[in-house]
């Protein structure tokens, strides 16, 4: 099993969550879907869900909620890269054209968190962990297994991010026009333009892949639960993945693995 044992470096994705309409709906879908387990939160924590698999902590799931005159957020994953320091963070993203969406916050004890968007629309979250590190299991079936920038600008968004989070993209060995996303010479992401064939529109946008044992049977369990298959099953160089929605709307990648080459 994949566990996380030591904190993650800064510029490395630490946790992701889902903003859903109808958030029980969205807890009963994943835990059919993934295996995991999650009751919606206290009030105090704004009804906020961490999703558990194996009794570690995998993902989070809260309620859209329209705020100050504002819409709702829309039905997204989104992911968060880890900070020693949110604000100096958030100062940063501002200083390299980024856009601060949601100023630095407490969370009770938990931590510190921002949420922003890079210089091409793409939004992400920052966390600057103290009481709760992050997804405490990665990279088996039914946790996250990559997180995947798709971009309009792949020079402006290589920028951003190195100035920004400390986060250098390399050329992908075996996958050309994908790059990797490293810290400290440590692949932790990818990054691409956004493809040719995607939906006309389609903006810049973080990706969360989940790791599946069968691409096929989850997908064909995804569909009969009421989700979107956006690209159906296909074999790629990390594996056999596909491109699917959840019953409320929200994009994510599902794959099953396998090593690069073999």
């Amino acid at each position: 099993m994949a566990e996380i044992t030591t904190p993650y470096q800064p510029g490395t994705p630490c946790w992701i969550d889902l903003t859903a309409p109808d958030q029980q709906a969205a807890l009963d879908f994943y835990s059919g879907l993934f295996g995991w387990s999650g009751e919606i939160g206290p009030a105090e924590f704004g009804g906020y869900t961490v999703c558990t698999l194996k009794d570690h902590p995998v993902a989070g799931v809260m309620a859209a909620q329209a705020r100050d005159d504002q819409p709702a957020p829309p039905t997204v994953w989104t992911t968060y890269f880890c900070s020693t320091d949110a604000q100096a963070t958030s100062e940063a993203i501002s200083r390299n054209g980024g856009t601060v969406l949601m100023p630095v916050m407490d969370v009770m004890d938990l931590g510190r968190m921002m949420v922003a968007a890079d210089p091409t629309g793409a939004v992400f979250g920052v966390w600057q962990a103290r009481e709760f590190p992050g997804a405490g299991i990665v990279n088996e079936s039914g946790a996250l297994i990559w997180n995947e920038l798709n971009t309009s600008d792949r020079e402006a968004a290589s920028a951003f991010y190195a100035e920004a989070l400390g986060i250098e993209t390399v050329p992908m060995e075996g996958a050309e026009g994908y790059f990797a996303l490293t810290v400290n010479g440590r692949t932790v992401g990818g990054l691409q333009n956004i493809p040719a064939g995607a939906p006309a529109r389609t903006p810049p946008h973080w990706l969360a892949y989940f790791s599946v044992e069968n691409t096929d049977r989850t997908v064909a369990k995804l569909s009969a639960e009421g989700g979107t298959v956006l690209k159906p099953p296909f074999d790629m160089v990390a594996g056999r993945m596909a491109l699917v929605q959840d019953p409320q709307g929200a994009p994510f990648a599902l794959i099953a693995p396998q090593p690069m080459g073999s």
